[in-house]
């Protein structure tokens, strides 16, 4: 995608089907006018096969591993291995879908500078995204709470083959893939399972490399995560609802200094009342087109 100039009202794209013509077009603006910083929640992924945590109402429909009852726990690190170890080969299939890909479009076209993803996935870099600060890390990764060795997700999973044999056997059709990479599995089932253990120190407290609900971002990437929005000229929301504060401040931060924000997501989001612009659309409806429009 080349560089996009000064936009070019006469040819504009009309905006997708039941998407608010006049809100469509501020945000066209707003993005056209480039210093673009994206902030990515679950609802990117949805159309890749990985569920948000909450339905369009914002009700919460998983119920997510807690950090504290993962790091105090060995019966609840035993039931997210084995939970995970099923889930695994469906999220690792999972790819970018058209939403992703005109994320990366609009980094290429010069207008967006950064995304800032609340995601676990690494869908956004597989896209073509290369500015990307994944605020609650990545399920790619795996790190020994006790002696910091550092592993790989997939390396784990060979780990679970070996020490698990006949596990998948006996498992019937899995529930859909959560958010963090695990499927609900019967507690009967879980009881039997080897969870992977370091083969460094042989401590059972190995966890995947990102923040569960209840846990902490690491200060470092907050502070830049506040850099990049603190430097932008429009901080555009894509598929979060913003229930949470780790998010949610980056949006009370743009509003408080008085940098534009725009939200496009299925219904309400917790910043409605911070945004300048606010589409309830599918992004890929709405991004496609943008991109389009813009000169893609």
């Amino acid at each position: 995608m080349s560089a996009v100039g000064p936009l070019d009202a006469a040819r504009t794209t009309p905006p997708p089907v039941a998407v608010d013509g006049e809100a469509y077009q501020q945000l066209r603006d707003l993005l056209g006018a480039g210093g673009v910083v994206a902030l990515t929640g679950a609802g990117m992924s949805t159309a890749s096969g990985i569920p948000d945590y909450r339905g369009p109402d914002g009700t919460r429909r998983v119920q997510p591993m807690q950090h504290g009852e993962f790091v105090g726990s060995a019966a609840a690190r035993r039931r997210y291995w084995a939970r995970a170890y099923v889930g695994w080969t469906r999220f690792a299939a999972a790819r970018p879908n058209p939403a992703h890909h005109a994320v990366a479009d609009l980094e290429r076209s010069g207008l967006l500078r950064h995304v800032i993803t609340q995601n676990v996935d690494g869908l956004h870099q597989e896209a073509g995204s290369r500015r990307v600060l994944e605020l609650h890390g990545s399920l790619a990764a795996v790190e020994c709470l006790d002696c910091g060795e550092a592993t790989t997700r997939e390396q784990v999973q060979e780990w679970l083959s070996v020490a698990n044999p006949d596990f998948l056997a006996r498992v019937d059709a899995p529930s859909q893939v959560r958010p963090d990479g695990d499927v609900a599995l019967p507690e009967e089932l879980v009881a039997g399972f080897r969870a992977p253990r370091c083969l460094v120190c042989g401590s059972d407290r190995l966890k995947p490399d990102v923040v569960f609900f209840g846990g902490s971002v690491a200060k470092d990437l907050v502070e830049r995560a506040f850099a990049f929005v603190d430097e932008a000229r429009t901080l555009l929301v894509l598929g979060s609802s913003l229930r949470v504060m780790s998010g949610y401040r980056f949006v009370r931060r743009a509003a408080r200094t008085g940098i534009p924000v725009a939200v496009v997501t299925r219904a309400g989001t917790r910043g409605d009342a911070e945004a300048t612009v606010r589409l309830d659309a599918l992004l890929g409806d709405v991004l496609p087109a943008l991109v389009a429009d813009l000169g893609g």
